[in-house]
């Protein structure tokens, strides 16, 4: 079961990816296209699923945020990502602050990938 969970949950983490980097694309040079139906509900449903996925295997793995601190280094780096992948996406007022909010989501996510893989939340020291 933990592979196929692990499984579930890589691939969640790589669907989210690609439609983030295609969304902050759009957000920055073809903003209309973010309206189209299937760009606002899939997100939210793939995002869903890596959270279900994320837990389950918290709880098969016995490993928990504030127990844990590589895993609440990985929540706080999640947090952080989702706030500036609103601005980049849909709170930003101008381009360039969309991409500053672009690029420092990215950078969160590197932070994220780098703690997941060494269980240390200071990855790069």
């Amino acid at each position: 079961m933990y592979l196929a969970i692990k499984h579930i949950h890589l691939t969640s983490i790589a669907l989210s990816l690609c439609l983030f980097l295609l969304r902050g694309y759009w957000s920055l040079f073809l903003p209309q296209l973010l309206k189209m139906r299937w760009v606002k509900i899939l997100p939210h449903i793939i995002d869903t699923v890596l959270l279900i996925s994320a837990i389950t295997l918290a709880i098969l793995l016995q490993q928990y945020p504030f127990v844990d601190h590589w895993l609440t280094a990985k929540v706080i780096g999640l947090l952080l990502y989702i706030g500036l992948g609103t601005v980049a996406i849909k709170r930003g007022k101008s381009r360039g602050t969309k991409a500053l909010a672009f690029l420092g989501a990215l950078l969160c996510f590197a932070y994220i990938a780098s703690v997941a893989v060494s269980h240390n939340p200071l990855p790069w020291s």
